[in-house]
């Protein structure tokens, strides 16, 4: 195991920095459902969390044959951004946390660099994290491991060395096609939804914490020990 200046840990935004998981699924459903497809929260959940929104446009062609346009995805950022204002907080001990960890760190994220951007800012934490990847800055977004590896490239890390922190099926999918350590936070408010920790947990996460400042002990344990699946 290299030493920590050499080590790299690569955040997912929504869910994980910041709790925005119930407002996105809210604000999707209602965008969805007014272009009359019948999709609940928790199908969006169990189908979509961690992907990108092109993966739910595509979705909605080819199963729903439902075609949105440009309207309807300025809609989905108008009101997505307007309540981001409004309610959005950052997951509870995150900013400690990552002052504590005292390692090189990284956002990589399936949303577009504007949304992560304001999601950081609005929550206080955009100082802690400059270094910001999306999936918009690849080819093939979760779960495949594109954009974890183009993290690693940029930030100068073997993905050997890189730990990922996901809440996501998709994301821990990509982190380890990457062939990194990856470790899923179900601390976020939307943790509780049917099926959601089964799922996480089939994947064989390198660990699983629902306390953000837990992540300290985890990361320094997988140092020491030289954790890696």
């Amino acid at each position: 195991m290299t030493d920590a200046e050499t080590r790299l840990v690569i955040f997912d935004c929504d869910g994980v920095l910041v709790d925005s998981e119930p407002i996105s699924v809210s604000v999707l459903v209602k965008a969805m459902n007014d272009l009359d497809v019948p999709i609940t929260e928790d199908e969006v959940y169990g189908r979509f969390l961690g992907r990108s929104l092109a993966t739910v446009i595509e979705t909605m062609k080819t199963e729903y044959n439902v075609h949105p346009g440009e309207a309807f995805l300025e809609q989905i950022r108008t009101d997505l951004y307007a309540r981001f204002r409004k309610e959005l907080k950052p997951i509870d001990g995150i900013g400690a946390t990552i002052d504590a960890l005292d390692l090189p760190c990284c956002v990589a994220s399936s949303s577009q660099v504007e949304r992560i951007r304001l999601s950081l800012t609005v929550t206080g934490l955009i100082d802690r994290l400059p270094h910001i990847y999306s999936a918009s800055m690849v080819k093939n977004g979760k779960p495949a491991p594109d954009l974890f590896l183009h993290a690693a490239k940029e930030m100068q890390v073997d993905p050997a060395n890189c730990v990922v922190i996901e809440d996501s099926p998709a994301g821990i999918e990509a982190a380890k096609a990457a062939g990194m350590t990856v470790f899923a936070f179900t601390g976020g408010s939307h943790a509780n939804f049917a099926g959601y920790r089964a799922e996480l947990e089939r994947l064989s996460p390198d660990a699983t914490f629902d306390v953000m400042p837990d992540l300290i002990h985890l990361v320094r344990t997988f140092k020491q020990d030289g954790i890696h699946s």
